[in-house]
This record gives structure tokens, C-alpha cells and sequence, in this order.
């Protein structure tokens, strides 16, 4: 797969990415010490593994990143496909390039085992992921950090990776830090 499809709208299309850097991640969001508005958590995020773009025009404006993830839920432990980093380029949002690369990484997520995907976000983009067909998780959910299992502060939410898969009622732990 390349990194770069056709710029035409019509055509636009997400694609794997070989690499998704500090840099490409700038190319998006600009500069700034905060660009996902999260630092006020004060928590340790881990790198995704995967990465899904837009590129137009030569320049990247969306992404979407995914990592294998350790969770249990209702005393059930399995894995998630964590869904992360997940950014559009200010002046070409609401084009439905979003859409685009969670799609992409969903698709792709579908191929590797787990039955669910995993995703934190502001409260504002709770509708946004909603539209996706996310659900938002009702139990408090408990992520690594350096000193030990604390509350995930943002909302979390799931979606099914599989036909005819529910979300296990029950305390969730994320045994990583998040993504």
C-alpha cells in the first residue's frame, strides 16, 4: 500500500502509513506542547504501533493509530485493539476524514483477534464517536500509570470487532498504560 492516495475528494482514501513521527504528527495538528488536549490528566501514554493517514496533496491531514492492548473486564481477560491518536488537520475538519482512518483502523483491527476496540476521548468527542457507532463504557476503568492502577479520567469508549459481541459488565483494567 502506499502512503500517498489520489488527492482528487471523490477518491479520497485512508492507507497504512511505514512511519508516523513527531513530525508527521506537527504536519496535522501544528506545533504545541499539548496538541490532543489531554496533558491535564497527567498520565503516561503509550506510542501506537499502527498507522493510518490521509494524505492530500503530499501533505498528511488525518490519523489514526492502533495497539494490541492487555484489558480484563468482569473478571475476563482478553485483549483490546486500542484506538489512538486519532487527528484531522484544523482547516479540513468536518470532510469526514476522521471517519476515514478510524475506519481504516478498524478494519484492520478486524483481522488481528480481539474482539473490541478500545478508545479514550474528551468528553466533547463522545457525539462524534457515538456517530461511529461507539458506546461509551458505564464502569470506572483503571489504567497502569508509573505508580500504579489509577481512574482513566476521559471517557471511555468500545465498539465490536466482531458480529454479536457485547462489552462484559464488571470492573475493566487496561494492564497497560493507555494508548
Amino acid at each position: 500500500m502506499s502512503d500517498h492516495p489520489s488527492p482528487e475528494p471523490a477518491r479520497r482514501a485512508a492507507v497504512r502509513l511505514t512511519r508516523y513521527t513527531k513530525a508527521e504528527q506537527s504536519e496535522i495538528l501544528g506545533g504545541g506542547d499539548d496538541p490532543f488536549g489531554v496533558a491535564h490528566t497527567g498520565l503516561t501514554w503509550l506510542p501506537k504501533e499502527v498507522h493510518f493517514g490521509v494524505r492530500l496533496g503530499g501533505r498528511l491531514v488525518a490519523h489514526a493509530g492502533l495497539l494490541r492492548l492487555p484489558l480484563s473486564a468482569g473478571g475476563f481477560d482478553t485483549e483490546v485493539m486500542g484506538v489512538g491518536g486519532v487527528a484531522v488537520a484544523p482547516d479540513l475538519r468536518g470532510q469526514g476524514l476522521a471517519r476515514l482512518v478510524v475506519d481504516a483502523a478498524l478494519d484492520h483491527a478486524r483481522t488481528l483477534g480481539p474482539r473490541h476496540g478500545l478508545l479514550f476521548c474528551r468528553p466533547p468527542l463522545v457525539p462524534f464517536y457515538e456517530r461511529l457507532g461507539w458506546q461509551a463504557v458505564d464502569q470506572d476503568v483503571h489504567v497502569e500509570q508509573p505508580g500504579g492502577p489509577v481512574p482513566m479520567p476521559l471517557r471511555t469508549m468500545w465498539t465490536p470487532l466482531r458480529d454479536d459481541v457485547t462489552w462484559p459488565p464488571g470492573p475493566v483494567r487496561l494492564h497497560s498504560f493507555p494508548m
